[in-house]
């Protein structure tokens, strides 16, 4: 079952998937670049569906302003479904004096949002909301897993362990995939999503992290990932020639229209299903575009939850 906010659906429901993006994020480390406007999202979710989008995979985590309470409401009147993370980003995302209450007994308050309920970001041991995660989000560093990303990774591969729930890696700078996958050692490469693969386009590690069973992440645009843009079909072209073609997520990792405008302007999240997925269409065909837009997601998704 893959676990959305509105509840268990079987993973051929699924349908055409946005593997990795934001509706919401507010983080310390990137003041005036805030997502936190729900019509905006709501606008947003609209134009996707009506780009042909049918499920999205929300990668904000715990603590940086997920408008958990406003998903499902959002889920249901763009008819649109959406996999919501529970989670920590790098220690430089949050104010340090909201870090050590979050990180008290970390791996608990993953199994409580996969199993009982999304938590407020205000209030992190309140109530539980009806809307319950579908994913683990952690972050490694640049080319290494640093003391922080070890303590947000041990507590993932326990509550990988405890529930069955995939667990989605954001690769600084889209580095060290090999050594995310070694340094989770006892969770199965196929529970792995690498995110930012896009933004260090080596081939070899991709190739490696393929073989090894991981799903592959390719996220953009954002201004984050405009220095390799123009790698992004090379990477594509050379997974889809060495057999790899199943292994492929695409998201668009891009900003709503409040961000947007704050930051200079962008494509929206409809841009992947307008231009990424047409011209994936058009140099790969339909079979391999229904395997990135719909039949990956499904998989890399989808969980035999625990509870």
């Amino acid at each position: 079952m893959i676990r959305t906010v509105l509840g268990d659906i079987v993973p051929d429901t699924l349908g055409i998937t946005d593997s990795h993006d934001h509706l919401f994020f507010a983080s310390a480390k990137l003041p005036g670049q805030e997502l936190d406007d729900v019509a905006a999202a709501d606008a947003e979710l609209r134009a996707f569906a009506k780009a042909g989008g049918q499920a999205l995979a929300q990668w904000t985590p715990m603590g940086l302003g997920r408008h958990a309470e406003a998903l499902p409401a959002l889920s249901e009147s763009a008819g649109v479904h959406i996999i919501a993370a529970t989670g920590l980003h790098q220690a430089g995302h949050y104010p340090p004096e909201k870090l050590p209450r979050l990180l008290d007994g970390l791996a608990g308050r993953f199994i409580a949002e996969l199993s009982a309920g999304l938590r407020r970001d205000e209030d992190p041991d309140g109530p539980p909301l009806p809307a319950r995660a579908g994913l683990i989000k952690v972050a490694g560093d640049f080319h290494q897993v640093d003391r922080h990303a070890s303590a947000t990774f041990e507590a993932a591969a326990a509550a990988h362990h405890a529930t069955g729930s995939p667990i989605a890696v954001h690769l600084e700078g889209g580095t060290h995939p090999l050594g995310v996958l070694k340094a989770l050692d006892g969770v199965p490469a196929s529970s792995f999503i690498l995110g930012h693969l896009n933004r260090f386009p080596d081939l070899g590690p991709h190739r490696e992290a393929a073989e090894a069973g991981a799903f592959l992440g390719f996220d953009g645009p954002s201004r984050a990932n405009h220095a390799t843009d123009w790698r992004l079909f090379d990477c594509l072209a050379a997974l889809v020639e060495a057999g790899h073609a199943d292994r492929v997520l695409l998201g668009g990792d891009t900003t709503s229209a409040a961000a947007r405008a704050a930051s200079g302007g962008g494509p929206g999240i409809p841009y992947l299903l307008t231009d990424i997925r047409a011209r994936v269409l058009r140099d790969f065909g339909p079979d391999v575009a229904d395997a990135f837009f719909r039949r990956n997601p499904a998989r890399a998704f989808d969980a035999d939850w625990r509870v």
